[in-house]
């Protein structure tokens, strides 16, 4: 006789945990658990972001989907870039009153994410713009932190010294 795996169907057993744990903590409690993988009212959520440097700059690179530019705080301090903000939750829109939910996996609450990059940038020169959900925040660097290409020029020295050494070669001519 052949046997069938357990888990052939590993819809059917999310769809079983999902009964089994909204009868015993309730429906509420247990989307906020599996949509965003922590716990009811924990604190912010991290944004993932990219970050680069190009050599005269840092890019930073961050998805914010569901926030406008006005949901978004951006600050420098010294080296330390920090962004937050608050994605609005869909639950609480007009058209979701009343409403029976399947699912409510997007995320909303408090996010925040902090970098701290190893050199000084310039805040006073820094550029941020939004589209699309996405926030492009340009950081030229501190001229502290710059590379720069130091020239080097031969030394006169050498010739100095032998002209200093040879003084009478000057008074045999």
């Amino acid at each position: 006789m052949f046997r069938q795996p357990l888990f052939t169907d590993p819809f059917g057993l999310q769809q079983t945990v999902d009964r089994l744990v909204n009868e015993t903590l309730g429906s509420d409690q247990w989307q906020t658990l599996w949509s965003r993988g922590t716990s009811p009212g924990a604190g912010a959520q991290m944004m993932p972001l990219d970050v680069f440097d190009t050599g005269e700059q840092v890019v930073l690179i961050a998805a914010v989907p569901g926030m406008q530019p006005d949901q978004l705080d951006l600050t420098i301090h010294q080296n330390t870039v920090t962004l937050s903000g608050t994605i609005p939750t869909v639950t609480g829109a007009d058209e979701a009153k009343g409403a029976t939910w399947y699912l409510n996996e997007l995320w909303s609450g408090e996010v925040r994410r902090s970098v701290t990059l190893p050199f000084p940038v310039d805040a006073d020169a820094a550029q941020a713009t939004f589209e699309h959900g996405i926030l492009r925040v340009v950081l030229p660097k501190a001229q502290s932190a710059k590379t720069r290409k130091i020239q080097i020029s031969a030394s006169t020295g050498q010739t100095a010294i032998a002209a200093e050494s040879s003084p009478q070669a000057d008074g045999a001519s």
